[in-house]
């Protein structure tokens, strides 16, 4: 017996099998009727490709794990890359190609992505007016409100030109995310705090939330604005900035944003002239989890971050016996180590939602997004879900009616988690 059917084995028994999604035998003859693609968008260059490659490796290894099949229907998966050399992470001209080519790609029926927020709100958006349509996308890693609940103006509609939703998620959002970090930063002692943003979609809502929550809970917020102050990617050396935020004497600084947008200047910086994460705490968001070169900075120990879901440790802790458990330990004998940061199992769990919907429609584009937004919807029962947990989508939103966050600290040049945090 090869490893991989040893594997498929060991899945089928965990209950991964996308045909236990839906009643019914499958015969030789319906599963050869069509082959359809899915596909990811996700940066695979620039900082992020470590965790995003292992997403892609993750979604490889569990299609297989289930013979590649969905329903009476036989699937493939491309990799579509959003990012660029030049930008080194997404790319708002990539993503804008990237729509125009799932669209243009007949066979293809749903995409997996994106990671980045902004991305997203462009790629939505065109497949939203596919004439065929609408094509289905599920997030494993967007947390910015706005794609899915009113958040800045003429949000979410804005992404919906024909009135119908085809966005999903499997992780929750920045109104929660920003909120637990808050909350958090409380619960350590922290009365005062100075926030960053990138100046971009995702790092400028979760800075938002953040920035919102502490006012709530009575801590000082010293940056101005709902979202406090812009760092530019661009610029060299942020002693300047730092130099500022320490005349006034925070117990933390809160960076809303993603590491690609050098974030590795802006960590050093704050060390540099603010002192280590022990005397001035330091917090990000997700948009700093899942990065290598992150974890190894001398800078970088004792800061804290916050991740919208359950880290892997959580998720084998839950249900160390289940179907996530099974998954990550496969992966890990496939690949030889475990998954990058916690978003790879985000990503198969998405697949586990685009299945389930290509096995209960009729193959087209128009009816895979249907099964997710209308009637009973998309759910994957606790014992199938590499969640280890149900995992239902919300017809009305898409939203995961999960609110799961984690918080960590870098110790030991790696990501270590401290505890999930329920929202208050």
């Amino acid at each position: 017996m090869t490893k991989l059917n040893r594997f498929v084995g060991v899945v089928a028994a965990a209950g991964l099998a996308a045909t236990a999604l839906v009643a019914g035998t499958i015969t030789q003859a319906d599963a050869a009727t069509k082959t359809l693609v899915i596909s990811s968008d996700l940066p695979l260059q620039g900082s992020a490709f470590d965790s995003n490659d292992s997403t892609n490796k993750a979604i490889e290894l569990y299609l297989k794990s289930v013979g590649y099949k969905a329903g009476k229907y036989t699937v493939s998966f491309k990799k579509y890359d959003d990012a660029t050399a030049a930008a080194g992470s997404w790319d708002a001209a990539k993503c804008a190609a990237n729509a125009q080519a799932h669209v243009a790609n007949k066979n293809e029926v749903a995409v997996m992505g994106t990671y980045n927020s902004g991305c997203a709100k462009i790629i939505v958006p065109v497949l939203n007016q596919d004439p065929k349509g609408p094509m289905l996308m599920v997030s494993d890693a967007n947390t910015n409100p706005g794609l899915t609940k009113s958040w800045n103006p003429g949000e979410p509609d804005v992404y919906y030109p024909n009135g119908v939703r085809n966005y999903a998620r499997v992780c929750t959002t920045d109104d929660n995310q920003g909120s637990a970090a808050a909350q958090f930063a409380k619960s350590i002692g922290i009365k005062s705090v100075y926030v960053l943003n990138d100046t971009q979609t995702y790092g400028q809502g979760v800075a938002q939330a953040f920035t919102t929550e502490a006012n709530k809970i009575g801590l000082n917020v010293l940056s101005s604005g709902a979202f406090g102050e812009g760092w530019d990617a661009k610029q060299s050396d942020y002693t300047a900035l730092f130099t500022k935020i320490a005349a006034l004497n925070p117990d933390m600084v809160y960076v809303g944003g993603i590491f690609d947008n050098n974030g590795g200047q802006l960590v050093k910086d704050k060390v540099k002239v603010l002192g280590d994460n022990t005397k001035v705490k330091f917090m990000g968001p997700d948009g700093f989890t899942g990065y290598p070169d992150l974890n190894k900075m001398p800078e970088a120990q004792g800061m804290y971050l916050s991740f919208a879901g359950l880290s892997t440790d959580l998720l084998l802790a839950n249900d160390p016996k289940g179907a996530g458990a099974t998954f990550v330990k496969a992966y890990k004998k496939a690949y030889g180590k475990d998954p990058i940061g916690s978003y790879p199992i985000y990503g198969v769990a998405a697949v586990q939602v685009i299945l389930a919907a290509i096995a209960k429609s009729d193959g087209t584009r128009k009816s895979v997004n249907n099964a997710v937004f209308s009637g009973a919807g998309i759910s994957i029962p606790a014992k199938q879900s590499v969640l280890g947990k149900e995992l239902r989508i919300s017809t009305l939103s898409g939203d995961t009616l999960a609110k799961d966050i984690t918080i960590e600290v870098i110790k030991d040049n790696d990501e270590t988690t401290l505890k999930a945090w329920t929202v208050k």
